[in-house]
C-alpha cells in the first residue's frame, strides 16, 4: 500500500499577489498582473510587458538579509514562498527532522550580468575588426562580481533554503522548463513513498524578465507582442486570436508530508496529492507532438497513479500558455484521454492574469487547483473572447464559477518535450 502524501503548507509570490490568498483573490476576480516591462528597458523590444512581482523586499522572510543582497529574484521569491509555507505548516515550533526533510525545487537561472557581458563584448572586439580576448577579460575581471556569478546557477535557491532551515537529506534541483515545478513536486511525492524521508520543501521558482530572457523566447516567435497599450488582454489562452505566452516570475513553494508524519505532529492538511504521471514527446525540442502523444500519456500515468478512471477528475488546471500550437494540442490530449467526456470537465488557464512563470509555473497552478477543492470555485480562462473551431471544450471563460470539486488534474508541459501532471484530491482522513 502506498504511503499518502498530503500538502500541509503552502507560500506563493506571484505577479497577482505577495501571499496565497492575495493570488487567490485577484484570480478569482480577473485581475492581472501584466504590466509594461519595469525591470529593464524593454522600449525598443518586440514584447514590451510582462506579469512582474510588484515592489518586494526579501528582508521581513529571511535571517539575515545582508546574506541575500547579491542573490537574484529567484532566490528572493523561493526564501519569501518558503517562509510562508513553513509558517503555514507551523513548523516554526518544529516537530521535523532535518535529516529526514529534504528539499526539491524547478528552478531557473538567477542573476545574469547582461549589459558587463554586452560591455566585455565591445571590449573584446580590436580596432582591425578581429576578436581581442585579452579585452574581453579586462573589462571582465574589472565589471564582473564572483558571488553575483554563482547566484545565476539554477540550484541556488534550494541550496540557500537548505543553509537558512537547517535542512540535511537530500536536497535536488531540476529544470526541465516550463514542467520544472511539477516534476520536482511528483518525484517528492515519489521520495515520500519509498520512505526515504517524512516531509520535502517542494515548488519552483523563476525570473526570466531580463533582456537574454524576453530576447531568446521572442525568437522562438513564443511571446504575445500585443497590445501594448493594453497588455492585461496579451494572454488570451484557447482564443482563436491568440498570438502567444506573456512571461511572467515568481515562486510557489509547498510542504509535502507523509500523513502519519503529518498527523503525529497535529498538522493542518490543505489536501491530498495523489497521482503524477511524467513523459517525454521524444520529438521536436520546441513544438509538441501534433497528435498529443506525450500530454495524453503523463495525464494517463497521473491517473492510473492515482487509481482513479477519467471520470472521477472534476476540473482540469491547463497548461493552456495561448501559443497556436499548445493550446490546440493540449485540448486534443483531452479529448484523448477522456473521450467524450472532455466537454463536461472545465478546465482553464490561470496563465491569463498570472502569465508564464516557467519554472514556477507549475507549483502555482497546482495551489490553485487546492484552493478551488477548498472553495469550490474555479478560476477563470481571461481574454478569450473570440472561440477557435479547434479549442471547443469548457475553459470556463471570462469569470470565476461555482461549481463541485473534489478531484483535480493540472498540466504542465515544458520546451523540449517534458510533460507532467498531477492529480490532487480533497483530503479525506
Amino acid at each position: 500500500m502506498k504511503r499518502r502524501i498530503v500538502i500541509t503548507g503552502m507560500g506563493s509570490v506571484t505577479p497577482l499577489g505577495l501571499t496565497v490568498e492575495e493570488m487567490w483573490a485577484n484570480l478569482l476576480a480577473g485581475r492581472s498582473g501584466i504590466r509594461p516591462i519595469r525591470l529593464f528597458d524593454a522600449e525598443t523590444f518586440p514584447t514590451t510587458f510582462a506579469a512582474q512581482v510588484p515592489d518586494f523586499d526579501v528582508a521581513p522572510y529571511v535571517k539575515n538579509p545582508a546574506a541575500y543582497a547579491k542573490a537574484g529574484r529567484n532566490v528572493w521569491f523561493a526564501m519569501a514562498a518558503a517562509r510562508m509555507a513553513w509558517q503555514d505548516a507551523r513548523l516554526q515550533a518544529g516537530g521535523f527532522d532535518p535529516e529526514r526533510t529534504a528539499i526539491y525545487l524547478g528552478s531557473g537561472e538567477g542573476i545574469l550580468d547582461f549589459f558587463t557581458l554586452t560591455d566585455s563584448i565591445l571590449a573584446g572586439l580590436g580596432p582591425d575588426g578581429k576578436v581581442s580576448a585579452v579585452g574581453f577579460a579586462e573589462v571582465g575581471f574589472k565589471r564582473f562580481d564572483a558571488l553575483r556569478e554563482l547566484e545565476q546557477e539554477p540550484n541556488m535557491p534550494a541550496n540557500h533554503l537548505a543553509a537558512e532551515y537547517g535542512i540535511a537529506s537530500p536536497t535536488y534541483s531540476c529544470l526541465t522548463a516550463c514542467a520544472a515545478s511539477t516534476q520536482a513536486i511528483g518525484e517528492s511525492m515519489d521520495l515520500l513513498r519509498t520512505g526515504r524521508v517524512d516531509l520535502v520543501m517542494a515548488g519552483g521558482t523563476h525570473s526570466m524578465i531580463h533582456p537574454l530572457g524576453v530576447t531568446g523566447f521572442n525568437l522562438l516567435t513564443a511571446l504575445s507582442t500585443e497590445p501594448k497599450d493594453e497588455p492585461w488582454r496579451a494572454s488570451r489562452p484557447f482564443d482563436r486570436n491568440r498570438a502567444g505566452f506573456v512571461l511572467g516570475e515568481g515562486s510557489t513553494i509547498m510542504i509535502l508530508e507523509e500523513l502519519g508524519h503529518a498527523q503525529a505532529r497535529g498538522a493542518r492538511v490543505w489536501a491530498e496529492l495523489v497521482g503524477f504521471g511524467s513523459t517525454s514527446d521524444a520529438y521536436r525540442m520546441t513544438d509538441i507532438h501534433p497528435e498529443g502523444r506525450g500530454p495524453a500519456a503523463a495525464m494517463r500515468a497521473a491517473l492510473a497513479d492515482a487509481g482513479l478512471a477519467p471520470e472521477a477528475i472534476d476540473y482540469i488546471s491547463a497548461h493552456g500558455t495561448g501559443t497556436a500550437e499548445n493550446d490546440k494540442v493540449e485540448t486534443l490530449a483531452v479529448k484523448t484521454v477522456f473521450g467524450p467526456r472532455a466537454y463536461q470537465v472545465p478546465m482553464s488557464s490561470v496563465k491569463s492574469t498570472l502569465g508564464h512563470l516557467i519554472a514556477a509555473a507549475g507549483a502555482t497552478e497546482l495551489a490553485t487547483c487546492v484552493l478551488a477543492i477548498r472553495d469550490q470555485v474555479l478560476p477563470p480562462t481571461m481574454n478569450l473572447e473570440t472561440p477557435d473551431p479547434e479549442c471547443d471544450l469548457d475553459y470556463v471563460p471570462g469569470a470565476a464559477r461555482k461549481a463541485r470539486v473534489e478531484v483535480c488534474l493540472s498540466n504542465s508541459f515544458g520546451f523540449g518535450g517534458q510533460n507532467d501532471s498531477l492529480v490532487v484530491r480533497r483530503f479525506v482522513p
